[in-house]
């Protein structure tokens, strides 16, 4: 049976682990020296001698070598200089090319090795994730990466991102129980965990199963390395020139011999005359072949790179340089290529009153900028309250790395965390403010969650709307779904509750509808006031009013993609 067929207790027995205590030390390090580390193997890592004899591999450059032979067999020592030159000049710059682009590649995998939390010996460690081996129980939780496959034991409200692994950029809600299925898809093994995925909500534990080579990440690098590299349109055109320039050269030895021997000196000895005509015909052979066409190839393809690299793409040999320029299909990520990686947040009360709020984060999510139009405070309370809420009803956090912030957890709620501080509502603050005290977390079935906070009458505002009950409860979710359990609207300036009738519903999917059609993601958001945590929370919602997101496209895309297409390039977007 799979991983993913079998119950939890099963599986835990199977690989001899135990879900409280993990693995002793000892044998840990008795799995590390059996599995090996858990990492990806780069198979074929040259040496710096194997790259320097790579550069001697071309046809044209054995022409250009053996013609040095000759010509020094001739007695021709300027050639053997002036041809050995180009050859050596050659080869560095494609060696100097490679040898540094290899050590770049090597620098970029050791920036960051990733640590895991795992119980061994009863107690929780945090270790290098490295030395994770198959039975280590580990702990997930919004952000991490997961290090290696696994089988879930635990998950509460866990999602995963799989886009490494599936292209499916939506996180996948996880489960502990066994899959009665035998063959499932990778996207379908809900109770499993794999290599290179990113949890972005809630928290779980696992076992680990597989480790290195043996993960699924791993089968798609033994694949991937598995495949052999074909030689590039310029390297399959130089190599048929090299032969066919060998071919003439062929020709004009045999041409040169054949026509001497027929109106040769009959009164000369045939040996000398023969030695006579074959350094000819060599001469004329060497004469013909373009000592300077390789080094001229590599210098232009070097200095392609070198224009690329300034653009932050880092060639790792020359030939592709070639390659590229002979493109007809870009497959290209969505978020932060094609988008600006600035999530617009528009906040819509119900009495139709709007704000924009801009974030402007980098390739790895941090915020660098975040901004408020027009003006850095919202107008009215409602919108005020929706940023709050919208905090509050939420499991994403903002955390601090290296001097700068970023969201960690589901996008979405990342991108209303981060609105909401944008306007000076820290969500640490609101939680400190309004603690969460109990939750219904979001199913699928619901399009909601609901998170219940406790009321501290020294802390609240006097004004807010619930400020007379011990208890407040936050309902954020889809418009429809929230639709259903509200039966009030709040309009915010004036402090009323007014009935949500069929007026206010049509209203409120307009301006569901004008949001939605400028392709933003669009939630509601809803409150109640409680006298007790037990009391029915999702029913007699007060609505407060909608949030639409969106990442706008960059705004040069268009003629990009304009210009591709000109060029006979299909540009084509493959993830989101």
């Amino acid at each position: 049976m799979t991983w993913f067929e079998q119950d939890v207790d099963t599986t835990i027995d199977q690989l001899q682990s135990d879900t409280k205590n993990g693995l002793s030390a000892t044998e840990a390090n008795n799995r590390l020296n059996k599995y090996g580390l858990n990492e990806l193997v780069e198979k074929g890592t040259k040496s710096p001698w194997l790259i320097l004899v790579d550069q001697l591999k071309d046809a044209m450059v054995i022409i250009l070598i053996v013609a040095a032979i000759v010509s020094g067999f001739l007695g021709d020592f300027e050639d053997v200089i002036v041809i050995l030159a180009i050859v050596i000049l050659n080869a560095a710059i494609g060696f100097s090319q490679e040898y540094r682009a290899e050590q770049a590649i090597a620098a970029l995998k050791k920036l960051a090795v990733p640590t895991v939390k795992v119980r061994r010996d009863g107690h929780l460690e945090e270790i290098s994730a490295r030395e994770l081996v198959p039975g280590d129980i580990v702990l997930l939780e919004a952000g991490n990466l997961v290090p290696a496959d696994g089988r879930l034991i635990e998950s509460i409200n866990l999602k995963v991102e799989e886009a490494a692994l599936t292209g499916e950029s939506e996180p996948v809600e996880k489960f502990i129980h066994p899959i009665d299925k035998a063959k499932l898809t990778i996207g379908d093994r809900k109770n499993m965990i794999f290599m290179g995925t990113v949890v972005t909500y809630g928290r779980g534990t696992a076992v680990i199963t597989e480790t290195g080579m043996k993960t699924e990440l791993g089968n798609i690098a033994e694949l991937i390395q598995g495949v052999e590299q074909e030689q590039t349109p310029l390297q399959r055109r130089l190599d048929d020139l090299g032969k066919k320039l060998a071919w003439v050269a062929l020709a004009i030895v045999a041409v040169v011999m054949v026509t001497g021997f027929l109106f040769r000196d009959r009164n000369e000895a045939l040996i000398d005359t023969l030695e006579v005509l074959f350094l000819t015909g060599i001469s004329m052979a060497v004469a013909a072949v373009p000592e300077g066409l390789p080094a001229v190839v590599t210098i232009t393809l070097a200095l392609g790179s070198q224009r690329m690299l300034k653009r932050n793409a880092l060639i790792r040999k020359l030939p592709a340089v070639e390659t590229l320029g002979s493109v007809t299909v870009i497959c290209s990520d969505k978020t932060g290529t094609l988008t600006e990686n600035k999530m617009t947040v528009t906040v819509l009360d119900v009495t139709s009153h709007t704000e924009t709020i801009e974030t402007l984060r980098d390739a790895k999510g941090a915020i660098i900028d975040a901004e408020l139009k027009p003006e850095k405070a919202p107008h009215h309370r409602a919108e005020s309250l929706l940023l709050k809420a919208g905090a509050l009803c939420n499991d994403a956090i903002l955390q601090t790395e290296g001097g700068v912030e970023r969201a960690i957890g589901d996008p979405t709620e990342g991108a209303l965390i981060v609105a909401a501080a944008a306007l000076g509502y820290r969500k640490e603050e609101l939680d400190e403010r309004w603690p969460r005290v109990d939750e219904i977390p979001f199913t699928s079935e619901r399009k909601r969650m609901t998170t219940i906070h406790k009321v501290s009458a020294e802390v609240d505002d006097a004004d807010a709307p619930w400020s007379a009950s011990p208890y407040v409860a936050f309902t954020k979710g889809a418009v429809d779904s929230l639709l259903e359990i509200s039966d009030r609207i709040w309009t915010g300036e004036l402090n009323e509750f007014v009935p949500l009738d069929e007026a206010w519903r049509e209203r409120i999917l307009e301006g569901n509808a004008r949001l939605a059609g400028e392709g933003e993601r669009v939630l509601a958001l809803a409150f109640r006031p409680l006298e007790k945590v037990e009391e029915e929370r999702e029913n007699n919602a007060i609505l407060i009013g909608l949030v639409g997101m969106i990442d706008p496209p960059r705004p040069e895309v268009k003629t990009a993609v304009a210009t591709a297409k000109a060029a006979g390039i299909r540009p084509i977007m493959i993830t989101g």
